[in-house]
């Protein structure tokens, strides 16, 4: 099967707090590591009760110093949040302090409402329209000091920390290919571009140093059970999450309800619109989590998946995901 890697919001869930949820998010990624999962990112949030991962190079930190092997990184940071030389000084710090595990994936959206945004960027004169810009100054950074170079990340030069550009539009699919770096798409939350973000890419990929071919990652999520029935179960919690964006409302990840509750939740407008933004997962017992994979393996060729799994009870997440590791 396609390499797998675990996409990680640090989910407070209701009834737990941030504390939980980052030890959760330590043993999640420990788990993962014995599973043979090959990253773990960690997605930059802000002004959100529902996920505890807004310090996301810290929290990445915090995962890498309790693992041995896996790589761990970001899904990523939002560029437009911060000054390329302070993410290049705290990737490369984890990358000095973590070897030859750490990545940096880079998005081009605030992670946040707009209110929220301003006040993250509150001295900041960039916008995401810099983002190609920022992305160069940011490897440039992170490459080898240049003779007469001014202003230089230390740590953090001569690192290479590798780059990844994350998107959910065909924006970054284009700039990942002009710069030869790899791409992963947010079919997990936004997957309508899905497929014609993955041709651009691919089509006017340009060789880089690092890639020399395109590497196309693209997130789903899963909820895998030992039965169809409990994993529809556990699903009900992604379903009111989506639900609850469609309306504006956010909170803790909800505690699961049955099918028929959740019917009585969303009306016809309301459940379409979430089954179109869930349309790249795969819920089920093993086998038909396994067939559910495998389409979207074949339909999107994808080089990697990475793995959202947004489940209520932390003993069935890890065991969503370790039923999935065992599918390869």
């Amino acid at each position: 099967m396609t390499p797998l890697s675990v996409l990680d919001l640090a989910p407070i869930v209701e009834g737990s707090d941030a504390a939980t949820s980052m030890r959760n998010a330590l043993d999640l990624a420990q788990h993962a590591e014995r599973w043979g999962y090959r990253r773990y990112w960690l997605a930059e949030h802000h002004n959100m009760d529902g996920v505890a991962c807004s310090a996301t190079a810290v929290l990445v930190g915090h995962v890498a110093g309790g693992t041995k092997s896996i790589r761990v990184g970001s899904g990523g940071v939002m560029l437009p949040n911060h000054a390329p030389l302070v993410v290049a000084e705290q990737f490369g710090t984890l990358a000095t302090l973590y070897p030859g595990r750490i990545d940096l994936g880079l998005g081009r959206a605030p992670g946040t409402d707009q209110l929220t945004a301003r006040a993250l960027r509150q001295h900041l004169v960039q916008s995401e329209d810099d983002f190609p810009r920022d992305v160069v100054e940011l490897q440039a950074y992170l490459g080898e000091a240049q003779p007469g170079q001014a202003v230089r990340a230390i740590p953090g030069m001569g690192t290479h920390v590798p780059i990844w550009l994350l998107g959910s539009s065909l924006y970054s699919a284009q700039l990942a290919a002009y710069l030869g770096l790899p791409f992963a798409f947010a079919s997990h939350f936004a997957p309508d571009m899905l497929m014609q973000a993955l041709e651009i890419y691919r089509d006017t990929f340009k060789p880089s140093a690092d890639w020399p071919e395109p590497h196309a990652m693209v997130a789903v999520n899963v909820v895998c059970a030992d039965s169809d029935d409990e994993a529809a179960h556990l699903f009900t919690s992604i379903q009111q999450r989506f639900l609850g964006m469609q309306r504006g409302q956010r909170g803790p990840l909800p505690r699961p309800i049955s099918p028929a509750q959740m019917d009585a939740l969303w009306n016809p407008r309301e459940k379409a619109g979430v089954q179109r933004m869930l349309a790249a997962t795969a819920v089920g017992g093993p086998a038909t989590v396994k067939q559910q994979i495998e389409a979207i393996i074949e339909r999107t060729r994808a080089d990697e998946l990475i793995v959202a799994g947004a489940v209520h009870d932390h003993a069935a997440r890890l065991r969503s995901y370790e039923l999935l590791a065992r599918l390869q």
